[in-house]
């Protein structure tokens, strides 16, 4: 197949598309009428593509029409609306951009009328999920993102290509059928967990369900860039440089996919296929080569990383069953149980303590009680106890190590953990076992993973584990005391009592402005990082997203501001914001990037302020959704009555405290209500207001300020009193 037969094959596949979508437009609007609204699933970007690149807002179909027109502007080679248009290759890419937004405009169609999602499968992927993603994409949890179209010659080639991507932590969208077989069935009958813990999300059978992969890319620069729809030309340069995603084609090509393709390389996004086409170098709209053909399935892996340009950091541990981030979410279920520890079965804990260099044989793991393979039954105590010793070790920094042991011990494939402390729950399937994976291997796992993590201040690590009921119960006793002493060291730290502050720009990766400001009572809005975590960060890696920051003068004690912080900020934000108030939602608040567990929003109307977390899809107050909230506050933007934060920064002294603080919080899912309940009725005390709870509306009592106001005047709420907020 010559490049010329694959440009003439795109050029009918769009021909095709352009005759379906009008059809589909005008059998819909006959149907429905022009005014029938259309939108996909939780997002606040309406048809993401025809948004991004044209600024076009579809919420009926008679705005569908509107796009279409631009469709054919680019099919004949002019440009569309906001000068879209791409001069290279004589406009071949024109056309491929008109074939994306046609699929677009079909798939919406398709959702409108139930065909989409398919039953089993995704489709569109919301923006919450999106947002999820984020911290695990500029951490490198997540490498990049692969959309695999088609299927292999058999099953086992589907798993070791799966398992290549999961090993080397690359999420995987599955798209596409051949003769009635898909990817994703393949991977179910080799017994592969899917989802987005594992890294597996299955958009549709059909292969224009692709169009969800394409639209889940272009709007990581409106969230997380802070880049304006129809700024087009900018849009795509983000995609190219900062989205890792690559497509991997597989066993079948027709006119259709190929203008996708011609569509999803003009966008940046490299191709890799099993087939015989033309190799395509390295265009102007890719950092590297555009089409890439590896018929060998033992390479496909490696050569996508390479197309594309991933850097990937392997992790090599000498244990007997594979090893990666993308098996933290895994679960090991009943029926494929071999041995589980703790949860409400057993008891079990984990503790990490530091000791005396001189009183650790690094790389020691001592196994005190019976080992798994000599069970009588399924459930065991546990005791799995981390001593460390390291010249730059502190104290505070235990409980910032213990936390990891949870993390590293979920990357093995096989192995569930849940929890921490003496809360755990631990889980190893029977296919683990199988391979060899004892006790032991715990401690194999601990030893490598903080020495690779935490090396600058781990410098000698060993490992016990018990499961003697009778050791365990007194060790535990120890271990208790050890938890409530950390939990009451924690608890007095104030912004006060340090001269220091942690900066975090982790996020520049995909918003170049943000940068979050960490304090001792003010955690990093994804809700991941606290002062402490930063602290050790710094320790870590003294070069790295998180720097020590000497506050200096204060300038205003109310609102939060000092003068180094605001030089700090206004240097690092690339000089874009001037100065950031750390306890003001009203006064230069901090930006946002995307990646907030929380937004708090202000309600003038009930002198009041209410916070949704991005897990709630429904309706709020304020008559906006979370994900439209979203569109306001990302992208490294100040936004005053808005902000981006963790969930526990409700709970801190410092929370809008220049506004009053937790008292004007009139309404919030009661999902999260209950999760933070413990912690929101202590707060409410020290606030004098123990029934404070009870006045904080939820969406059982009101999603409308009509609704909400009466509730507030009943229970008398204590923010109708404060001073007025605007």
């Amino acid at each position: 197949m010559s490049l010329d037969v694959i440009i003439n094959l795109g050029k009918k596949g769009l021909e095709k598309l352009l005759a379906v979508t009008q059809q589909e437009i005008e059998k819909n609007i006959e149907k429905y009428g022009k005014r029938k609204e259309i939108s996909f699933p939780e997002t606040n970007y309406y048809f993401p593509l025809a948004y991004a690149l044209l600024n076009i807002e579809v919420k009926t179909l008679d705005d569908l029409l509107t796009v279409f027109e631009e469709v054919k502007k680019l099919d004949k080679n002019q440009p569309a609306k906001n000068g879209l248009f791409i001069s290279y290759l004589d406009g071949l890419f024109n056309k491929g951009m008109a074939t994306l937004l046609c699929e677009e405009i079909i798939a919406g169609i398709k959702t409108l009328n139930k065909e989409h999602p398919q039953d089993g499968f995704l489709g569109f992927i919301p923006d919450r999920i999106l947002r999820s993603l984020g911290v695990q994409l500029v951490d490198g949890r997540i490498a990049g993102v692969s959309v695999i179209l088609g299927t292999t010659p058999n099953k086992d080639i589907a798993e070791n290509i799966i398992r290549g991507f999961q090993t080397r932590s690359i999420v995987s969208l599955l798209v596409g059928n051949i003769e009635g077989k898909t990817f994703k069935k393949q991977l179910e009958e080799k017994k592969v967990e899917l989802g987005l813990e594992e890294y597996i999300v299955s958009l549709g059978e059909d292969y224009l369900s692709a169009i969800y992969a394409v639209n889940f890319a272009i709007r990581a620069p409106l969230i997380y860039g802070g880049i304006k729809p129809g700024d087009w030309k900018q849009i795509m340069e983000y995609i190219k440089n900062r989205v890792p995603a690559f497509v991997l084609l597989l066993g079948h090509i027709d006119e259709i996919l190929v203008a996708t393709g011609l569509g999803v390389i003009a966008l940046g996004i490299p191709i890799i296929t099993n087939l015989d086409v033309p190799q395509i170098g390295k265009l102007e709209t890719t950092l590297h080569e555009a089409l890439v053909t590896e018929r060998d399935y033992k390479k496909i892996v490696e050569s996508c990383i390479l197309t594309r340009g991933i850097k990937v950091k392997t992790i090599a541990i000498n244990i007997p069953i594979a090893y990666a981030p993308a098996f933290e979410g895994e679960r090991v279920r009943k029926e494929n149980l071999y041995v589980e520890f703790g949860g409400r079965k057993s008891l079990s804990f984990e503790y990490l303590v530091s000791r005396k260099l001189n009183e650790i044989e690094d790389g020691k793991i001592e196994i005190f009680g019976s080992d798994i393979d000599s069970l009588k039954d399924k459930i065991m105590p546990l005791a799995i106890i981390v001593e460390v010793s390291g010249r730059k070790m502190e104290k505070d920094f235990e409980p910032i190590l213990e936390r990891q042991i949870h993390r590293f011990i979920n990357y093995a494939q096989g192995i569930m953990h849940i929890g921490q402390r003496d809360m755990n729950w631990i889980r190893i399937s029977r296919e683990a076992f199988d391979k060899g994976f004892r006790l032991k291997h715990i401690g194999v796992i601990l030893h490598a993973m903080f020495h690779r993590e935490y090396g600058a201040i781990v410098d000698k690590l060993q490992v016990k584990i018990y499961t003697e009921l009778k050791k365990i119960e007194n060790l535990l006793i120890g271990a208790k005391k050890t938890y409530e002493e950390r939990d009451a060291r924690i608890g007095e730290m104030t912004d006060e009592n340090v001269d220091t502050f942690y900066s975090c720009t982790l996020c520049q990766s995909f918003a170049p402005n943000h940068v979050c400001i960490i304090t001792p009572q003010r955690l990093g809005l994804c809700g991941a990082y606290s002062w402490l975590d930063a602290k050790a960060s710094y320790e870590i890696m003294p070069s790295g997203p998180n720097q020590p920051i000497l506050k200096g003068e204060v300038i205003d004690s109310k609102l939060g501001q000092w003068e180094n912080v605001n030089e700090f900020i206004h240097q690092k934000s690339n000089r874009t914001v001037e100065k950031v108030s750390m306890y003001s939602l009203m006064d230069s608040p901090q930006t946002s990037c995307g990646c907030f567990e929380c937004i708090v929003a202000v309600l003038p109307e009930t002198n009041g302020v209410m916070i949704v977390n991005r897990d709630y899809t429904g309706m709020t107050p304020c008559g906006m959704t979370f994900t439209t909230l979203a569109g306001s506050v990302g992208g490294g933007v100040q936004t005053p009555g808005f902000l981006g934060v963790g969930k526990l920064y409700m709970v801190s002294k410092k929370f809008i405290s220049a506004e009053g603080g937790f008292l004007r919080i009139v309404w919030m899912p009661k999902e999260l209500k209950e999760e933070l309940r413990e912690k929101l009725e202590k707060r409410a005390k020290e606030e004098n207001t123990p029934d404070f709870l009870d006045k904080i509306a939820d969406e059982t009592v009101a999603t409308s300020m009509e609704e909400l106001l009466p509730f507030l005047e009943k229970v008398k709420h204590p923010a109708l009193k404060m001073p007025a907020l605007i």
